[in-house]
Protein backbone atom coordinates (compact mmCIF):
# COMPACT_ATOMS: atom_id res chain seq x y z
CA UNK A 1 0.00 0.00 0.00
CA UNK A 2 1.61 3.23 -1.10
CA UNK A 3 1.03 6.46 0.75
CA UNK A 4 2.13 9.95 -0.39
CA UNK A 5 5.03 11.64 1.31
CA UNK A 6 5.93 15.32 1.71
CA UNK A 7 8.92 15.00 -0.64
CA UNK A 8 6.71 14.03 -3.57
CA UNK A 9 7.75 10.36 -3.18
CA UNK A 10 5.56 7.34 -2.48
CA UNK A 11 6.39 4.98 0.37
CA UNK A 12 5.38 1.38 -0.19
CA UNK A 13 4.18 0.38 3.28
CA UNK A 14 3.92 -3.25 2.28
CA UNK A 15 7.71 -3.41 2.31
CA UNK A 16 9.00 -2.86 5.78
CA UNK A 17 12.47 -2.82 7.31
CA UNK A 18 13.88 -6.09 8.49
CA UNK A 19 15.07 -6.59 12.01
CA UNK A 20 18.29 -8.12 10.75
CA UNK A 21 19.42 -5.00 8.93
CA UNK A 22 22.49 -3.47 10.48
CA UNK A 23 23.93 0.03 10.11
CA UNK A 24 25.57 0.38 6.75
CA UNK A 25 23.96 -2.82 5.41
CA UNK A 26 20.68 -2.80 3.54
CA UNK A 27 18.57 -5.65 2.27
CA UNK A 28 16.07 -5.80 -0.57
CA UNK A 29 13.32 -5.50 2.04
CA UNK A 30 14.44 -2.15 3.42
CA UNK A 31 11.98 0.70 2.79
CA UNK A 32 12.01 1.83 -0.82
CA UNK A 33 10.71 5.17 -2.01
CA UNK A 34 9.26 5.53 -5.48
CA UNK A 35 9.18 8.96 -7.12
CA UNK A 36 6.62 10.21 -9.59
CA UNK A 37 8.97 9.24 -12.43
CA UNK A 38 9.13 5.64 -11.13
CA UNK A 39 12.67 5.88 -9.74
CA UNK A 40 13.24 3.82 -6.61
CA UNK A 41 15.40 5.18 -3.82
CA UNK A 42 17.04 3.15 -1.09
CA UNK A 43 16.68 4.59 2.40
CA UNK A 44 18.57 4.45 5.67
CA UNK A 45 17.50 5.22 9.22
CA UNK A 46 17.60 8.85 10.27
CA UNK A 47 20.58 9.97 12.38
CA UNK A 48 18.43 10.63 15.45
CA UNK A 49 16.67 7.26 15.16
CA UNK A 50 19.99 5.44 15.35
CA UNK A 51 21.80 7.96 17.54
CA UNK A 52 22.03 5.63 20.52
CA UNK A 53 23.56 2.78 18.53
CA UNK A 54 25.78 4.56 16.01
CA UNK A 55 29.41 3.57 16.08
CA UNK A 56 32.29 5.78 15.01
CA UNK A 57 32.71 3.77 11.82
CA UNK A 58 29.05 4.23 10.91
CA UNK A 59 29.33 7.99 11.33
CA UNK A 60 31.69 8.13 8.37
CA UNK A 61 30.18 5.23 6.40
CA UNK A 62 28.23 5.78 3.18
CA UNK A 63 24.87 7.46 3.57
CA UNK A 64 23.03 4.82 1.54
CA UNK A 65 22.95 2.99 -1.76
CA UNK A 66 20.35 3.37 -4.47
CA UNK A 67 18.93 0.34 -6.24
CA UNK A 68 20.63 -0.68 -9.49
CA UNK A 69 17.55 0.19 -11.51
CA UNK A 70 17.34 3.64 -9.91
CA UNK A 71 21.02 4.32 -10.61
CA UNK A 72 20.61 3.24 -14.25
CA UNK A 73 17.68 5.58 -14.79
CA UNK A 74 19.42 8.40 -12.96
CA UNK A 75 22.63 7.90 -14.98
CA UNK A 76 20.84 8.02 -18.33
CA UNK A 77 18.68 10.97 -17.34
CA UNK A 78 21.73 12.99 -16.32
CA UNK A 79 23.63 11.78 -19.39
CA UNK A 80 21.03 13.42 -21.62
CA UNK A 81 21.31 16.73 -19.76
CA UNK A 82 25.11 16.55 -19.78
CA UNK A 83 25.11 15.83 -23.51
CA UNK A 84 23.09 19.00 -24.06
CA UNK A 85 25.75 21.05 -22.27
CA UNK A 86 28.53 19.17 -24.09
CA UNK A 87 26.83 19.88 -27.42
CA UNK A 88 26.62 23.56 -26.52
CA UNK A 89 30.29 23.51 -25.53
CA UNK A 90 31.22 21.80 -28.83
CA UNK A 91 29.38 24.39 -30.86
CA UNK A 92 30.84 27.49 -29.23
CA UNK A 93 34.35 26.04 -28.78
CA UNK A 94 34.69 25.01 -32.42
CA UNK A 95 33.40 28.39 -33.58
CA UNK A 96 35.87 30.15 -31.28
CA UNK A 97 38.81 27.97 -32.39
CA UNK A 98 38.06 28.62 -36.04
CA UNK A 99 37.64 32.34 -35.37
CA UNK A 100 40.90 32.58 -33.44
CA UNK A 101 42.76 30.69 -36.15
CA UNK A 102 41.41 33.11 -38.75
CA UNK A 103 42.21 36.10 -36.52
CA UNK A 104 45.84 35.19 -35.72
CA UNK A 105 46.94 33.28 -38.82
CA UNK A 106 49.47 34.97 -41.13
CA UNK A 107 47.45 33.98 -44.18
CA UNK A 108 44.20 35.50 -42.91
CA UNK A 109 43.45 38.56 -40.71
CA UNK A 110 46.93 38.29 -39.15
CA UNK A 111 46.28 40.26 -35.95
CA UNK A 112 49.58 39.86 -34.05
CA UNK A 113 48.33 40.43 -30.48
CA UNK A 114 46.58 37.24 -29.26
CA UNK A 115 47.11 37.93 -25.55
CA UNK A 116 45.65 41.42 -25.88
CA UNK A 117 42.63 39.94 -27.67
CA UNK A 118 42.12 37.31 -24.98
CA UNK A 119 42.27 39.93 -22.22
CA UNK A 120 39.49 41.81 -24.01
CA UNK A 121 37.48 38.59 -24.08
CA UNK A 122 37.77 38.41 -20.30
CA UNK A 123 36.40 41.93 -19.97
CA UNK A 124 33.47 40.96 -22.20
CA UNK A 125 32.85 37.86 -20.08
CA UNK A 126 32.86 39.95 -16.90
CA UNK A 127 30.29 42.36 -18.37
CA UNK A 128 28.04 39.54 -19.61
CA UNK A 129 28.26 37.71 -16.27
CA UNK A 130 27.36 40.93 -14.44
CA UNK A 131 24.32 41.30 -16.71
CA UNK A 132 23.22 37.74 -15.97
CA UNK A 133 23.51 38.33 -12.21
CA UNK A 134 21.57 41.58 -12.54
CA UNK A 135 18.78 40.16 -14.72
CA UNK A 136 18.33 36.87 -12.82
CA UNK A 137 19.50 37.62 -9.27
CA UNK A 138 17.36 34.96 -7.58
CA UNK A 139 18.88 32.20 -9.68
CA UNK A 140 22.50 33.28 -10.11
CA UNK A 141 23.43 35.94 -7.54
CA UNK A 142 25.32 34.35 -4.60
CA UNK A 143 24.25 34.90 -1.00
CA UNK A 144 27.58 36.55 -0.26
CA UNK A 145 30.84 37.26 -2.05
CA UNK A 146 34.28 36.11 -0.87
CA UNK A 147 36.41 38.30 1.36
CA UNK A 148 39.77 39.54 0.09
CA UNK A 149 41.52 36.71 1.92
CA UNK A 150 39.16 34.10 0.50
CA UNK A 151 39.48 35.60 -2.97
CA UNK A 152 43.26 35.49 -2.75
CA UNK A 153 43.35 31.87 -1.62
CA UNK A 154 40.59 30.47 -3.83
CA UNK A 155 40.04 32.63 -6.90
CA UNK A 156 43.47 34.05 -7.77
CA UNK A 157 45.24 30.66 -8.26
CA UNK A 158 42.38 29.40 -10.43
CA UNK A 159 42.11 32.61 -12.44
CA UNK A 160 45.87 32.85 -12.98
CA UNK A 161 46.27 29.28 -14.25
CA UNK A 162 43.21 29.67 -16.46
CA UNK A 163 44.49 32.86 -18.06
CA UNK A 164 47.94 31.34 -18.61
CA UNK A 165 46.36 28.29 -20.24
CA UNK A 166 44.23 30.40 -22.56
CA UNK A 167 46.96 32.93 -23.29
CA UNK A 168 49.64 30.39 -24.18
CA UNK A 169 47.14 28.45 -26.30
CA UNK A 170 46.24 31.52 -28.34
CA UNK A 171 49.90 32.53 -28.61
CA UNK A 172 50.80 29.12 -30.05
CA UNK A 173 48.23 29.46 -32.85
CA UNK A 174 50.52 32.02 -34.46
CA UNK A 175 53.13 29.34 -35.19
CA UNK A 176 51.37 25.95 -35.45
CA UNK A 177 48.44 24.59 -37.43
CA UNK A 178 45.10 24.19 -35.71
CA UNK A 179 45.21 20.41 -36.17
CA UNK A 180 48.65 20.19 -34.53
CA UNK A 181 47.48 22.46 -31.72
CA UNK A 182 44.41 20.33 -30.97
CA UNK A 183 46.44 17.12 -31.11
CA UNK A 184 49.06 18.29 -28.60
CA UNK A 185 46.48 20.04 -26.40
CA UNK A 186 44.63 16.73 -26.11
CA UNK A 187 47.52 15.53 -23.94
CA UNK A 188 46.08 17.74 -21.19
CA UNK A 189 43.90 14.74 -20.35
CA UNK A 190 46.92 13.11 -18.70
CA UNK A 191 47.48 16.16 -16.52
CA UNK A 192 43.77 16.48 -15.76
CA UNK A 193 43.76 12.91 -14.47
CA UNK A 194 46.97 13.50 -12.50
CA UNK A 195 45.62 16.57 -10.72
CA UNK A 196 42.25 14.87 -10.21
CA UNK A 197 44.08 12.13 -8.31
CA UNK A 198 46.19 14.64 -6.38
CA UNK A 199 43.17 16.73 -5.38
CA UNK A 200 41.16 13.55 -4.66
CA UNK A 201 38.53 14.53 -7.19
CA UNK A 202 38.69 11.07 -8.77
CA UNK A 203 39.26 7.70 -7.12
CA UNK A 204 42.34 5.89 -8.40
CA UNK A 205 41.59 3.00 -10.76
CA UNK A 206 43.99 1.04 -12.94
CA UNK A 207 41.18 0.53 -15.44
CA UNK A 208 40.74 4.28 -15.67
CA UNK A 209 44.49 4.77 -16.09
CA UNK A 210 44.49 2.17 -18.88
CA UNK A 211 41.66 3.91 -20.73
CA UNK A 212 43.41 7.27 -20.43
CA UNK A 213 46.65 5.78 -21.77
CA UNK A 214 44.73 4.31 -24.71
CA UNK A 215 43.30 7.71 -25.54
CA UNK A 216 46.72 9.33 -25.22
CA UNK A 217 48.25 6.72 -27.54
CA UNK A 218 45.67 7.72 -30.12
CA UNK A 219 46.69 11.34 -29.65
CA UNK A 220 50.36 10.41 -30.16
CA UNK A 221 49.50 8.66 -33.42
CA UNK A 222 47.61 11.73 -34.55
CA UNK A 223 50.67 13.93 -34.03
CA UNK A 224 53.35 11.40 -35.08
CA UNK A 225 53.53 12.44 -38.73
CA UNK A 226 53.01 16.16 -38.30
CA UNK A 227 55.11 17.74 -41.06
CA UNK A 228 54.79 21.31 -39.79
CA UNK A 229 56.46 20.68 -36.44
CA UNK A 230 57.59 23.89 -34.71
CA UNK A 231 59.46 23.40 -31.43
CA UNK A 232 58.51 26.78 -29.96
CA UNK A 233 54.84 26.28 -30.74
CA UNK A 234 54.95 22.72 -29.43
CA UNK A 235 56.40 23.87 -26.09
CA UNK A 236 53.76 26.59 -25.81
CA UNK A 237 50.93 24.12 -26.37
CA UNK A 238 52.47 21.56 -24.00
CA UNK A 239 52.82 24.20 -21.27
CA UNK A 240 49.20 25.15 -21.83
CA UNK A 241 48.25 21.48 -21.47
CA UNK A 242 49.93 21.21 -18.06
CA UNK A 243 48.31 24.44 -16.92
CA UNK A 244 45.00 23.19 -18.33
CA UNK A 245 45.12 20.10 -16.13
CA UNK A 246 45.85 22.23 -13.06
CA UNK A 247 43.24 24.76 -14.12
CA UNK A 248 40.38 22.26 -14.29
CA UNK A 249 41.35 20.61 -11.02
CA UNK A 250 41.35 23.97 -9.25
CA UNK A 251 38.05 24.88 -10.91
CA UNK A 252 36.28 21.80 -9.59
CA UNK A 253 37.71 22.46 -6.14
CA UNK A 254 36.46 26.03 -6.46
CA UNK A 255 32.91 24.86 -7.13
CA UNK A 256 32.96 23.18 -3.73
CA UNK A 257 33.22 26.63 -2.11
CA UNK A 258 29.59 27.55 -2.77
CA UNK A 259 29.15 29.47 0.48
CA UNK A 260 31.63 32.15 -0.57
CA UNK A 261 30.10 32.96 -3.96
CA UNK A 262 31.12 30.16 -6.34
CA UNK A 263 27.66 28.62 -6.35
CA UNK A 264 27.03 28.59 -10.09
CA UNK A 265 28.92 29.14 -13.38
CA UNK A 266 27.68 32.70 -13.90
CA UNK A 267 28.85 33.96 -10.50
CA UNK A 268 32.12 32.04 -10.91
CA UNK A 269 32.83 33.75 -14.24
CA UNK A 270 31.98 37.10 -12.65
CA UNK A 271 34.49 36.49 -9.85
CA UNK A 272 37.27 34.92 -11.94
CA UNK A 273 37.27 37.09 -15.07
CA UNK A 274 38.85 40.20 -13.45
CA UNK A 275 41.97 38.37 -12.27
CA UNK A 276 42.14 36.57 -15.62
CA UNK A 277 41.96 39.87 -17.51
CA UNK A 278 44.66 41.43 -15.33
CA UNK A 279 46.99 38.44 -15.74
CA UNK A 280 46.58 38.42 -19.51
CA UNK A 281 47.14 42.17 -19.74
CA UNK A 282 50.41 41.81 -17.83
CA UNK A 283 51.50 39.00 -20.15
CA UNK A 284 50.51 41.04 -23.17
CA UNK A 285 52.51 44.05 -21.96
CA UNK A 286 55.59 41.86 -21.44
CA UNK A 287 55.39 39.79 -24.62
CA UNK A 288 53.55 42.03 -27.07
CA UNK A 289 54.39 45.60 -28.04
CA UNK A 290 51.45 47.84 -27.17
CA UNK A 291 53.31 50.90 -28.44
CA UNK A 292 52.94 49.70 -32.01
CA UNK A 293 49.45 48.26 -31.54
CA UNK A 294 47.38 51.43 -31.85
CA UNK A 295 49.75 52.85 -34.47
CA UNK A 296 49.27 49.83 -36.71
CA UNK A 297 47.13 49.62 -39.83
CA UNK A 298 44.35 47.97 -37.84
CA UNK A 299 43.53 51.33 -36.24
CA UNK A 300 44.20 53.57 -39.24
CA UNK A 301 41.02 55.56 -39.73
CA UNK A 302 37.60 55.47 -38.11
CA UNK A 303 36.12 52.78 -40.35
CA UNK A 304 39.07 50.42 -39.93
CA UNK A 305 39.12 51.04 -36.17
CA UNK A 306 35.41 50.19 -35.80
CA UNK A 307 35.93 47.03 -37.84
CA UNK A 308 38.93 45.95 -35.76
CA UNK A 309 37.22 46.63 -32.42
CA UNK A 310 34.15 44.70 -33.53
CA UNK A 311 36.28 41.73 -34.59
CA UNK A 312 38.10 41.83 -31.25
CA UNK A 313 34.99 42.01 -29.05
CA UNK A 314 32.63 39.63 -30.88
CA UNK A 315 34.54 36.43 -29.95
CA UNK A 316 34.16 37.40 -26.29
CA UNK A 317 30.48 36.49 -26.53
CA UNK A 318 31.40 33.08 -27.94
CA UNK A 319 33.99 32.64 -25.18
CA UNK A 320 31.41 33.49 -22.50
CA UNK A 321 28.95 30.90 -23.82
CA UNK A 322 31.73 28.31 -24.11
CA UNK A 323 33.04 28.86 -20.56
CA UNK A 324 29.50 28.83 -19.18
CA UNK A 325 28.95 25.41 -20.77
CA UNK A 326 32.34 24.19 -19.50
CA UNK A 327 31.55 25.17 -15.94
CA UNK A 328 28.15 23.47 -16.03
CA UNK A 329 29.80 20.27 -17.29
CA UNK A 330 32.39 20.39 -14.49
CA UNK A 331 29.71 21.12 -11.90
CA UNK A 332 27.54 18.21 -13.05
CA UNK A 333 30.09 15.58 -14.13
CA UNK A 334 33.58 16.55 -12.94
CA UNK A 335 36.85 17.40 -14.67
CA UNK A 336 37.79 13.98 -16.08
CA UNK A 337 34.50 13.39 -17.96
CA UNK A 338 34.66 17.00 -19.14
CA UNK A 339 38.17 16.42 -20.47
CA UNK A 340 37.10 13.22 -22.23
CA UNK A 341 34.34 15.23 -23.88
CA UNK A 342 37.06 17.71 -24.78
CA UNK A 343 38.94 14.99 -26.66
CA UNK A 344 35.82 14.33 -28.71
CA UNK A 345 35.60 18.06 -29.34
CA UNK A 346 39.21 18.14 -30.51
CA UNK A 347 38.60 15.25 -32.91
CA UNK A 348 35.68 17.19 -34.35
CA UNK A 349 37.83 20.31 -34.56
CA UNK A 350 40.55 18.40 -36.43
CA UNK A 351 38.03 17.21 -38.99
CA UNK A 352 36.52 20.66 -39.47
CA UNK A 353 39.99 22.25 -39.67
CA UNK A 354 41.12 19.77 -42.32
CA UNK A 355 38.08 20.65 -44.39
CA UNK A 356 38.05 24.43 -43.82
CA UNK A 357 41.76 25.34 -43.62
CA UNK A 358 43.14 22.47 -45.69
CA UNK A 359 45.29 21.05 -42.84
CA UNK A 360 46.85 17.74 -43.91
CA UNK A 361 45.72 14.50 -42.24
CA UNK A 362 47.54 11.24 -43.05
CA UNK A 363 46.20 7.68 -42.67
CA UNK A 364 48.19 7.37 -39.43
CA UNK A 365 46.49 10.50 -38.12
CA UNK A 366 43.10 9.00 -38.94
CA UNK A 367 44.10 5.76 -37.17
CA UNK A 368 44.91 7.81 -34.09
CA UNK A 369 41.51 9.46 -34.32
CA UNK A 370 39.83 6.03 -34.45
CA UNK A 371 41.78 4.78 -31.40
CA UNK A 372 40.90 7.95 -29.52
CA UNK A 373 37.21 7.51 -30.29
CA UNK A 374 37.37 3.90 -29.04
CA UNK A 375 39.04 5.11 -25.85
CA UNK A 376 36.27 7.65 -25.32
CA UNK A 377 33.70 4.89 -25.68
CA UNK A 378 35.53 2.69 -23.16
CA UNK A 379 35.75 5.58 -20.69
CA UNK A 380 32.01 6.20 -20.97
CA UNK A 381 31.37 2.50 -20.32
CA UNK A 382 33.77 2.56 -17.35
CA UNK A 383 31.97 5.51 -15.75
CA UNK A 384 28.59 3.91 -16.40
CA UNK A 385 29.55 0.59 -14.80
CA UNK A 386 31.28 2.34 -11.88
CA UNK A 387 28.11 4.31 -11.21
CA UNK A 388 25.88 1.23 -11.42
CA UNK A 389 28.09 -1.10 -9.36
CA UNK A 390 29.19 1.44 -6.76
CA UNK A 391 28.27 0.73 -3.14
CA UNK A 392 28.95 4.38 -2.33
CA UNK A 393 26.30 7.06 -1.87
CA UNK A 394 25.73 9.03 -5.04
CA UNK A 395 24.84 12.67 -5.51
CA UNK A 396 22.01 14.00 -7.65
CA UNK A 397 24.15 13.57 -10.77
CA UNK A 398 25.14 9.96 -10.08
CA UNK A 399 28.66 10.85 -8.94
CA UNK A 400 30.13 9.21 -5.82
CA UNK A 401 30.24 11.16 -2.56
CA UNK A 402 33.61 10.79 -0.86
CA UNK A 403 33.80 9.88 2.84
CA UNK A 404 34.91 13.39 3.74
CA UNK A 405 31.82 14.82 2.07
CA UNK A 406 29.54 12.37 3.87
CA UNK A 407 31.08 13.23 7.22
CA UNK A 408 30.78 16.92 6.40
CA UNK A 409 27.10 16.52 5.62
CA UNK A 410 26.43 14.79 8.93
CA UNK A 411 28.54 17.35 10.78
CA UNK A 412 26.51 20.19 9.27
CA UNK A 413 23.32 18.39 10.27
CA UNK A 414 24.50 18.17 13.89
CA UNK A 415 25.47 21.85 14.03
CA UNK A 416 22.49 23.36 12.23
CA UNK A 417 19.78 20.84 13.28
CA UNK A 418 19.04 20.44 9.60
CA UNK A 419 20.70 18.67 6.72
CA UNK A 420 21.42 21.65 4.49
CA UNK A 421 22.94 20.39 1.27
CA UNK A 422 24.20 22.37 -1.69
CA UNK A 423 22.91 21.89 -5.22
CA UNK A 424 25.71 19.51 -6.20
CA UNK A 425 25.39 17.04 -3.32
CA UNK A 426 21.68 17.25 -2.56
CA UNK A 427 20.34 14.07 -0.93
CA UNK A 428 16.99 15.44 0.18
CA UNK A 429 14.37 17.40 -1.66
CA UNK A 430 14.34 20.64 0.30
CA UNK A 431 14.95 22.53 3.52
CA UNK A 432 11.41 22.00 4.82
CA UNK A 433 11.59 18.25 4.39
CA UNK A 434 15.01 18.27 6.08
CA UNK A 435 13.57 20.00 9.15
CA UNK A 436 10.63 17.58 9.26
CA UNK A 437 13.10 14.73 9.03
CA UNK A 438 15.02 15.89 12.11
CA UNK A 439 11.80 16.55 14.04
CA UNK A 440 10.49 13.07 13.24
CA UNK A 441 13.02 10.36 14.25
CA UNK A 442 10.99 7.72 12.42
CA UNK A 443 11.34 9.50 9.14
CA UNK A 444 14.03 7.88 6.95
CA UNK A 445 16.59 9.78 4.92
CA UNK A 446 16.08 9.87 1.17
CA UNK A 447 19.23 9.08 -0.78
CA UNK A 448 18.22 10.94 -3.90
CA UNK A 449 15.83 13.75 -4.64
CA UNK A 450 14.33 14.97 -7.84
CA UNK A 451 16.61 16.63 -10.39
CA UNK A 452 18.02 19.99 -9.42
CA UNK A 453 15.71 22.87 -10.04
CA UNK A 454 16.39 24.40 -13.39
CA UNK A 455 18.69 21.64 -14.70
Amino acid sequence: MARPHENGLLLDESIGPTSTSSPGHYSDQDPVYTSSNNLEYATIPSPMQEASSLSVSYAVSPLGVASVEAKKKLWWRNAVVNLMFIGSWFFFAILLSMYNKWMFSDSHFNFPYPLFVTSLHMVVQFILAALVLHIWPKKFKPIRYPTLEEYGKKAIPTGTTTSLDIGLSNLSLKTVTLSFYTMVKSSSLIFVLLFAFLFRLERFSWRLVGVILLICSGVLLMVATETHFVLGGFLLVLSASVLGGLRWGLTQVLFQNKKIGFSNPASTIFLLSPIMAITLCVLSLVIESWSSLFASEYFSGLTRTIKTVSLLIAPGVLAFCMVLSEFYIIQRAGVVPMSIAGIAKEVTTITVSAWFFGDELTPLNLTGVAITVCGIGLFTYHKYMSSIQSAMPLDAHGNPILDEEAMSLRHEGDEDDSVELDETVRLTSGRESDERQIDNPGHPEILFAEEEEGF
